[in-house]
């Protein structure tokens, strides 16, 4: 395991509502641990389910509708072409078109930062949410769910790779929203055997390893089940929850691991509900519990970072209230680091 500093750095989820680049660009490099934002009000492209798309066998794309697919016949006609092309790293990186920022993301200076970031959509999360002709959700076919995984962990290890020709210490985490309702019992797709091919897909990336999601899933799971460097969780929707799981978080800790806290809401009538203050409050609630049941406070926050709850689309101020979000998590940690003397 690789150990990233902790300390209470910012850093934050992927996608931005912003429908400028530059000014996407700008607050992505506000927080300590900067991201290539994704736009998907810029260009249907930027979905993260369309970027992991791309060259993907099968993949019917229809932009005016919004609309992303799998035909099964054309997935098994391509599967030649695309293993021609599969030793080639090209066919895995994010092209200009599926993702505006991304290439001038490595252009940037990051030489001032100690850590950078990559996201990309996991497999569970992609598997569920694109179907095929008859409405079926791919991962449901074990055929085309073997590729699925092994085409997605390539993908992130190209982006790991091309970030990596530009700073020391990237890595890229997988957003999995579908975490929240794998474990259930569904047909098609066992739970546990769910979970054997979440872990041995993680097994193949390159780099720390990390998995934030915005939901409630299986915390065992995913503190205990898996060797992560990092879990990001929104904190904001789901501590109550989250550090019930004392256990489970002191090991994860004590091995060197990093939880990001998403304490900040980024909905405009949550947002407008709370104070830095508050926030760092609520937030310092969860870390005393946990100190009183036994994890130590100064490991906590050596081994935490800060973050915004999670992404925002839906706000009618367009990108005002997210980038008010992204100053309040900068304040919170300025604010946490005086108070506790973190370098």
């Amino acid at each position: 395991m690789i150990k990233l500093p902790g300390n209470c750095m910012t850093t934050a989820m992927g996608i931005l509502p912003h429908k400028e680049i530059t000014a996407a660009m700008q607050v992505a490099l506000t927080v300590d641990i900067p991201f290539w934002p994704q736009l998907p009000r810029y260009s249907f492209y930027e979905d993260m389910y369309v970027q992991v798309s791309e060259n993907f066998p099968g993949i019917r794309l229809d932009e005016q509708k919004r609309k992303l697919w799998l035909d099964t016949n054309s997935f098994y006609e391509e599967l030649g072409i695309y293993a021609v092309n599969s030793d080639d790293e090209s066919t895995f990186m994010l092209s200009d078109a599926y993702s505006a920022a991304f290439r001038a993301f490595l252009t940037q200076d990051l030489s001032g930062y100690a850590v950078v970031r990559g996201q990309n959509i996991g497999p569970i999360s992609f598997g569920l949410k694109i179907t095929d002709e008859n409405m079926k959700p791919i991962i449901y076919n074990d055929e085309i769910r073997s590729f699925m995984f092994d085409f997605i962990a390539r993908k992130i290890n190209v982006q790991y790779r091309q970030l990596l020709d530009v700073h020391p210490v990237p890595f890229v985490w997988v957003d999995e929203p579908g975490l929240e309702i794998l474990f259930g019992s569904f047909t098609g797709y066992a739970s546990d055997l769910a979970k054997r091919d979440f872990a041995a897909f993680l097994d193949t990336l390159e780099g720390p390893r990390g998995v934030h999601l915005c939901g409630n899933p299986d915390w065992s799971f995913l503190l205990s089940g898996l060797d992560l460097d990092i879990l990001s969780v929104d904190i904001y929707g789901n501590g109550h929850i989250f550090t019930r799981y004392v256990d489970e978080i002191k090991s994860f800790l004590e091995r060197g691991a990093i939880i990001s806290w998403g304490i900040v809401p980024t909905l405009t009538e949550e947002l407008d509900g709370e104070s830095v203050d508050m926030l760092a409050g609520r937030l310092e609630d969860y870390w005393k519990y946990l100190s009183s049941r036994g994890i130590p406070l100064e490991l906590i926050l050596d081994r935490a970072w800060l973050a915004p709850a999670r992404c925002c689309l839906v706000n009618s101020d367009g990108a005002v209230t997210v980038e008010r979000a992204f100053q309040s998590v900068n304040r919170i940690s300025r604010q946490l680091r005086q108070k506790y003397g973190l370098t």
